[in-house]
C-alpha cells in the first residue's frame, strides 16, 4: 500500500487527539484522550507535568492503532500541533525541571526590572509603556526567575509545548516558526528570534542558547526515535514534519489562505483571523502571529474566554439539557440549540459584552464582562442566546478593525472549533456579520491544517495552495436572513459598539475600589 496517510497529533487544551488523514483531507480515523491532570496550586494558576502531556499523547496513539484498519506502513509522516504559549523548562539532560505553565495561567510578577532609559523613552513616546509592563509582568520566564531562581539557574532549554514534543519525538531541540506565540524574544516581523540588542532580550531573563532552532512550517525536522516509537507505536524512522500552533493550523485547515476569507474559531478562546503576506497589525503595536504558511501572517484578534463562556453556562445552568440528552441518547448540543431557537434574535434586548478576561489595549486591562437589558421576561435561554450573540458582536468588531487597519474587505466567513457544530451559533454568526458563513467539511480543522503542512513538507502536494485546494472544502453554508441581519446591525451599531466606551469609566472605578483586576 502506498504511503497515502498522514498522522497529525493535536495536543489541545482539553484533550490530545491522534488523527489520520488521507491526501484528500478526509479524517480516516481518530483517537482522543482527555487531559485531566491540570493542577492549580494557587488560585488562577494552571500547571501540568510535561510527562502527563506525553503520556496522554502516547495513549491516544496506542488507541488509534488498536482501532484503525490503516496499516502503519501506509503512513508517510507525523506532524504535531499544540496549544499555544505553554512553557516548559528543561535541564541539561532534557528533563523537565518544573510543571509546564499553561496559557490559561494568570500569575504575574509584581515588580519588573526597568529597561534602559532609551527604550523607556521610546515606548513612552508611542504610548506603549503599559504594554511593555504588561509583557514583562505576564512573561512566565520572569515569574520563574523571580520566584524559583534555583530552577531558572538550572534551565538549559526553555521551550513551548510544541518544541518539547518535537524533542520527545526526534531528540532535537527544534520548533516551528508557526508555533511561536507567547512571551518570548521572538521578532514577529522577521519571523525569527529577535536580533541582539532588541528590547525583548532586556525584558526577559532568557539567553539565546536556551531557545530551540526555528524552522518554517512544513520543514522535515527529524525522524521518530526508537524510544518514541516504543512509547507511541509510531514506526521508528518515520519523518517528523514541523507543524504550527493549533490556531494557525485551524486557519488553513478551514481553507483560509487568502485575506478576503475571515476565519472564526469558536474554541476555548474565540478568535478572528485572516491570512496575509503583509505584516498587518490589527491593533497598533500588537503584532500579527506567524501563519502555518511560510512567509504569511495571521491578523488575529482574540476573545480570551470565548466559547469557554458556553461551557460555563452549560455547567452552571444546563443540567436539565445534559440529563435529558443522556436519557434520549443524543448530544447535549442539540438540546442547547433548541434552547437558543426558543428565543427571538436579539434576546429581547439582552446584550452581552464578552470581556470575561481583560486585554492589553482593546479591551483595556480594566475591562470586565457585562450584561445589560434584563427584564422580567428573560430566562436562562435568553442569557444563553445573548452569550452567542455577544461573541459574534465582538468578532464582528474584530473584522471591522482589521479592515480599517488596511486589510481587504472580508466577503466570506469560515467557522471552526467546537462552537461551529452548533447550527444555531452558525446562523447567528451569519446574521450578525450579514455574510455567508461556511462550516468546513470536517470538525478537526487544526489537525487537518497540521496534515496540510506535512503533505507539503513530504512533497505529497506541490505547495500550500494546492494542498489547501485538495484537502479542504465547504461542508454547509449558512446564509444571512435579511430581517434578522437588519435587527442585529442596529443592535450592534447603536448598542454594542457603545457599551465598552460607556462602561469603561465604571470598570475603572470597580477596579480602584475592589483591586480587581490588579493593575500597575
Amino acid at each position: 500500500m502506498a504511503q497515502d496517510y498522514l498522522l497529525a497529533i493535536d495536543n489541545g487544551t482539553q484533550s490530545v487527539r491522534a488523527l489520520l488523514y488521507d491526501l484528500r483531507g478526509h479524517l480516516v480515523d481518530k483517537a482522543q484522550v482527555a487531559i485531566d491532570t491540570y493542577r492549580s496550586p494557587e488560585p488562577g494558576w494552571v500547571e501540568n507535568d510535561p510527562e502527563d502531556f506525553w503520556r496522554a499523547l502516547c495513549q491516544a496513539c496506542q488507541r488509534l492503532w488498536a482501532n484503525t484498519q490503516v496499516p502503519r506502513s501506509a503512513i508517510a509522516g507525523v506532524v504535531i500541533t499544540t496549544q499555544r504559549a505553554t512553557m516548559i523548562n528543561l535541564d541539561r539532560q532534557g528533563q523537565p525541571l518544573r510543571p509546564a505553565i499553561i496559557w490559561l495561567d494568570q500569575r504575574r510578577v509584581d515588580q519588573v526590572s526597568p529597561l534602559p532609559w532609551y527604550w523607556r523613552t521610546a515606548f513612552a513616546a508611542i504610548g506603549m509603556s503599559h504594554t511593555l509592563r504588561f509583557f514583562q509582568r505576564e512573561a512566565e520566564a520572569n515569574w520563574i526567575a523571580q520566584h524559583q531562581p534555583d530552577i531558572w539557574a538550572r534551565t538549559d532549554k526553555y521551550l513551548l509545548l510544541s518544541g518539547y514534543l518535537n524533542y520527545r519525538f526526534t531528540g532535537r531541540m527544534v520548533d516551528s516558526i508557526g508555533s511561536q506565540v507567547g512571551y518570548m524574544p521572538f521578532d514577529y516581523k522577521r519571523r525569527a528570534w529577535a536580533k541582539s540588542g532588541d528590547w525583548k532580550w532586556l525584558a526577559l531573563p532568557i539567553e539565546p542558547s536556551m531557545l530551540p532552532e526555528l524552522v518554517e512550517p512544513g520543514t522535515p525536522i527529524g525522524q521518530v526515535t526508537a524510544a518514541a516509537a516504543r512509547d507511541t507505536g509510531i514506526p521508528e524512522g518515520l519523518p517528523v514534519i514541523a507543524g504550527a500552533a493549533d490556531k494557525a493550523c485551524e486557519v488553513i485547515g478551514a481553507g483560509c489562505l487568502t485575506p478576503e476569507i475571515g476565519c472564526l474559531s469558536y474554541g476555548t478562546a474565540a478568535t478572528f483571523n485572516t491570512t496575509t503576506r503583509r505584516y498587518l497589525e490589527a491593533t497598533p503595536f500588537i503584532p500579527p502571529y506567524p501563519a502555518a504558511v511560510p512567509g504569511h501572517y495571521n491578523t488575529e484578534i482574540q476573545i480570551t474566554r470565548g466559547f469557554w463562556m458556553v461551557s460555563w453556562f452549560k455547567e452552571q445552568f444546563g443540567l436539565h439539557e445534559q440529563l435529558l440528552a443522556e436519557q434520549r441518547g443524543v448530544a447535549p448540543e442539540s438540546l442547547f440549540d433548541d434552547l437558543v431557537n426558543a428565543v427571538p434574535p436579539g434576546s429581547m434586548g439582552l446584550m452581552l459584552q464578552p470581556f470575561w478576561n481583560p486585554g492589553i489595549k482593546v479591551p483595556g486591562p480594566e475591562a470586565k464582562g457585562a450584561v445589560i437589558g434584563f427584564g422580567d421576561v428573560h430566562t436562562r435561554a435568553h442569557l444563553y442566546r445573548a452569550i452567542l450573540e455577544g461573541l459574534a458582536y465582538a468578532l464582528r468588531e474584530a473584522k471591522e478593525r482589521i479592515e480599517k487597519r488596511g486589510g481587504p474587505t472580508i466577503s466570506r466567513l469560515r467557522v471552526s472549533g467546537g462552537g461551529s457544530q452548533s447550527d444555531a451559533a452558525m446562523q447567528i454568526t451569519a446574521n450578525i456579520f450579514n455574510l455567508p458563513t461556511e462550516r468546513p467539511h470536517i470538525y478537526e480543522t487544526s489537525g487537518l491544517g497540521a496534515a496540510i503542512t506535512a503533505a507539503v513538507g513530504l512533497k505529497l502536494h506541490p505547495d500550500f495552495g494546492a494542498a489547501i485546494r485538495d484537502m479542504t472544502r465547504v461542508g454547509r453554508v449558512f446564509e444571512p436572513e435579511p430581517i434578522n441581519a437588519r435587527a442585529y446591525d442596529e443592535l450592534y451599531r447603536r448598542v454594542y459598539c457603545r457599551m465598552y466606551r460607556r462602561l469603561q469609566p465604571l470598570y475603572r472605578d470597580i477596579q480602584r475600589i475592589t483591586g480587581y483586576p490588579k493593575l500597575d
